[in-house]
């Protein structure tokens, strides 16, 4: 599944992660390092997005949200997140099922 689609339509729910290089040699501790941190990053901004859906929700139920529109564009954008991270996961587990298939030798 390639995602760069996305972008190309001018939809980005989530940010692009800022990639700094670490200040010494030995604080990397290799590349799994950063792809654990950009995954956790991707869920927290996910979580704001959905946070941000939830909290629009409540002030469209409870009248005090003067443009129904700001919710209902949170709310597809927090679904349209949801499902891209479920697909990367599912594309990620995957990818690890397949390895793990691997014969080694």
């Amino acid at each position: 599944m390639s995602i760069g689609g996305i972008e190309a339509i001018g939809f980005t729910p989530l940010a692009a992660p800022v990639v700094s290089a670490p200040a010494s040699p030995a604080a990397a501790s290799g590349p799994g390092s950063d792809f654990g941190s950009m995954v956790l990053d991707g869920i927290e901004r996910l979580e704001g997005v959905q946070d941000k859906a939830d909290g629009l929700a409540v002030r469209a139920a409870s009248g005090t949200l003067p443009n129904i529109h700001d919710y209902t564009l949170a709310a597809t954008e927090a679904e349209v997140a949801t499902k891209l991270t479920v697909a990367v996961r599912n594309k990620a587990i995957e990818a690890f099922s397949e390895i793990m298939r691997m014969q080694v030798g």
